[in-house]
């Protein structure tokens, strides 16, 4: 994260991203055979794919992450349009999606913020221990109960985001506060209403 200033001097903390502009690879429509409205858009990662990718992308170039958009309603995009940064306007609520970092197996104390135990008065290698996980009666362990375990790279949306700054020359979005995983992480960014789509020329 870094952060930019108003006009009135306020420091805003924001997170930079980095939003390459995506191609339409397909779009999918309720009349035909695929029975539902739906963008197939792509943007670029490595140089170099295989030729099972390349055949997806339709001629697009090298794609290498791709994902679809489901609509209510027909979708006014052609195949080949790029959805770059000025898609978005300045202020704009948006929602962004990605993988929290993962953190491995981790106890009941760093994962579920156990307090643990006393350091004294009689307690022995049982500090950092989760104590009962059930009564004797059912003579089993209830669904749910909070256990160590993996913890972390879930997927997680953040919600209401504010665009802060948008600069088109670099592709680069300052949204003001935080976002899920860690740097150089994938990110879904949407918003509801109409995109501006620059056509091919």
């Amino acid at each position: 994260m870094t952060q930019i200033f108003t006009a009135d001097g306020v420091a805003v903390p924001v997170t930079v991203i980095k939003a390459a502009p995506c191609s339409v690879i397909r779009v999918k429509t309720k009349t035909d055979k695929d029975g539902y409205n739906a963008t197939v858009i792509g943007m670029p990662g490595k140089k170099k794919l295989g030729k099972r990718a390349l055949g997806q992308t339709k001629g697009l170039g090298s794609l290498q992450y791709i994902k679809e958009f489901r609509a209510d309603e027909p979708i006014s995009l052609n195949h080949g349009d790029l959805i770059k940064v000025d898609a978005f306007t300045i202020g704009e609520k948006v929602k962004i999606t990605g993988f929290s970092k993962g953190k491995g197996f981790q106890g009941v104390v760093k994962r579920h913020h156990f307090h643990g135990h006393d350091s004294t008065h009689g307690t022995k290698d049982q500090v950092r221990t989760s104590g009962s996980i059930g009564p004797c009666e059912p003579a089993r362990v209830f669904p749910g109960v909070r256990m160590p375990g993996h913890m972390g790279a879930k997927r997680i949306s953040v919600k209401n985001l504010t665009i802060a700054q948008i600069d088109k020359e670099k592709n680069l979005l300052y949204v003001k506060g935080a976002v899920p995983g860690a740097k150089n992480g994938l990110l879904m960014i949407t918003c509801p209403g109409e995109l501006n789509i620059e056509k091919p020329v």
